[in-house]
Order: structure tokens, then C-alpha cells, then sequence
């Protein structure tokens, strides 16, 4: 590793969520944050290529198992250190056990009082799809923050526990009328992640909502296959 690349690294690694110093290995460059357990490695292969591994392959592969993923160039890394940081800040339970800790205290004794802690499940699991689907509508790319709905897909209240209602695989980060149509059962998706419309969607109103013939949600895990299971068996309305 030449002393210009470290330096770029080093830089791409800061803006991408791992503020800690980096600690170089023979096998690379080892970025850590004191947000989360998991590190990456991101080791040159070229002038321009850089191979990015890490200590739990979930934060930079959707296969499972993780093979080590391949950057073409500072802008796809940028991209694959920015989605490893937000995958590693959003696994399974760790919005769930900043929520318990949030709450420990707030008292759930009437109506009033568990709306406000249900809040706050709500606006952590929305802050976490944000974080994952890196601001934009999984499907449409939508980029308006304000505009874009966290959409569970096992609903809310149908939910064994905390666990699974704030898992941020069991959601979608979709634009307003995708969410309706979704939290509707009128669209779903499938496992390879291409979006199905109900047939009782007319083509007029595809149209009129100004949807194209195919759609697909980009970025999806194996662990979303669990809830979609659900979806299609008790929400869609195929």
C-alpha cells in the first residue's frame, strides 16, 4: 500500500462512518467505529480496485457466507464502506436493544403512555431503514427524506416481539403510494426482489400513479425472504 493510498483510505473510511484510526495489517487496512463491533478490511488490488472484506460478511455481501467484494474505483467504495457502516448499525436486534434501553424507564401503565413508547420504536425503526437504504426508496430511488414512509412488512402489531418489529430486514423504505400499496397488500415483493402488482390494481391506475411495467427493490437480503414470506401469505391480496 503506497503512502497516497493510505492517505485516500484513511480519508474514505472517515467520511464513511469509521472515525476510528485505522490499523493496517498485512492483509489491508482495517477500519473500525466505535458504534458497532464489526471492522472492514479493505485491501488495494490495483491502482484503482480494492477488495473490501469484513468481520461479519452481512455488512458487505447480501450472499450468504460473504465473499470478499471487489471496489472498481474510490467512488464504489465510497458506496461499499457507506453500506457496510449503516448494515453494521442496523443488524438484527441492535435497534431493538437501543430501543429497550430507551424506554427502560417510561412507564406503560395507560394508553397515552405506551403511544409514546411505541413512538419511539417508530422513530427508531424509521431512522434505521434511512440508515440502511442510505435515504432513498428502495424501489423508486426517491431521494425527498420527508417524503419517504418506513413501511414494515410484517405489520407492526403482528409482531411476535421487539425484536422482529424493529428488525430492520422486516421493512422498506418506499415513497408514499408504494407504501400504501404495499401496506394494502396490492403490491409485494418477491424473494429475487422483483415487485408484484395485484390484479386488482387496474392498468389505468398503474398508470395514472405514474408506476413503470417493472419494478425491483435494489439491495435485498436474504434475511427481508423471512418476512416476505409472511407478506405473501397474509397481507398480499394477489
Amino acid at each position: 500500500m503506497t503512502p497516497l493510498q493510505r492517505v485516500r483510505l484513511e480519508k474514505a473510511a472517515a467520511d464513511c462512518g469509521f472515525e476510528m484510526t485505522p490499523v493496517e495489517h498485512i492483509e489491508g487496512l482495517e477500519l473500525r467505529s466505535a458504534l458497532f463491533p464489526e471492522s472492514v478490511v479493505v485491501r488495494p488490488v490495483g491502482d484503482l480496485s480494492f477488495e473490501v472484506s469484513a468481520s461479519n460478511a452481512q455488512i458487505v455481501s447480501n450472499a450468504a457466507g460473504g465473499v470478499a467484494y471487489v471496489a472498481r474505483g474510490f467512488s464504489e467504495l465510497y458506496d461499499a464502506l457507506r453500506a457496510a457502516a449503516a448494515r453494521a448499525r442496523t443488524l438484527p436486534n441492535r435497534v431493538a436493544d437501543n430501543f429497550r434501553w430507551q424506554t427502560a424507564n417510561l412507564q406503560r401503565s395507560t394508553e397515552a403512555e405506551r403511544l409514546v413508547v411505541q413512538r419511539v420504536g417508530q422513530n427508531l425503526f424509521r431512522a434505521s431503514l434511512l440508515d440502511y437504504w442510505q435515504g432513498h426508496c428502495c424501489v423508486s430511488g426517491l431521494g425527498i427524506a420527508e417524503l419517504l414512509r418506513a413501511s414494515h412488512i410484517k405489520p407492526w402489531a403482528l409482531c411476535a416481539d421487539d425484536d422482529e418489529r424493529l428488525d430492520v430486514f422486516n421493512g422498506f423504505l418506499l415513497a408514499p403510494h408504494l407504501d400504501a400499496l404495499f401496506d394494502a397488500g396490492l403490491l409485494t415483493v418477491d424473494f429475487d426482489g422483483a415487485v408484484r402488482m395485484s390484479a386488482r390494481v387496474d392498468r389505468k391506475d398503474i398508470e395514472s400513479l405514474g408506476l413503470p411495467n417493472s419494478m425491483a427493490v435494489s439491495g435485498l437480503h436474504d434475511r427481508h425472504r423471512h418476512y416476505l414470506a409472511f407478506h405473501h401469505a397474509k397481507v398480499w391480496r394477489g
